[in-house]
């Protein structure tokens, strides 16, 4: 989980500028390993409404990009096919919050 979160966090990170890549959280909700095919669901946390448009983009474009450059590397690294669902979730100042951040593994 660890890695198909830094994956996907890499592609933001890479297809992004400015506060947005230093506002999100990735955290991998489902994780199911069968023989030929990975099924993953993920959803990326952001602060604000304003966050969550622009990783969207228009029409889905954007955080379609994201989740398809993640998949390519996610395939390459787990050789086997990979099924990839990105979600995008507004959780107000979770960076702020401390059980927020304990949740989702930083050491306070």
């Amino acid at each position: 989980r660890f890695f198909v979160n830094e994956s996907i966090r890499e592609q933001i990170l890479i297809h992004y500028d400015k506060e947005v890549p230093y506002s999100v959280e990735v955290i991998t909700e489902d994780f199911k390993d069968s023989p030929k095919i990975i099924r993953i669901r993920s959803l990326i946390l952001v602060e604000r409404e304003s966050q969550k448009g622009i990783l969207i983009g228009h029409k889905g474009s954007a955080l379609k990009k994201v989740a398809s450059k993640a998949r390519g590397n996610l395939e390459k690294f787990f050789r086997k096919k990979i099924f990839l669902e990105v979600f995008v979730k507004v959780k107000k100042n979770w960076r702020n919050d401390p059980s927020s951040l304990k949740k989702f593994g930083y050491n306070l």
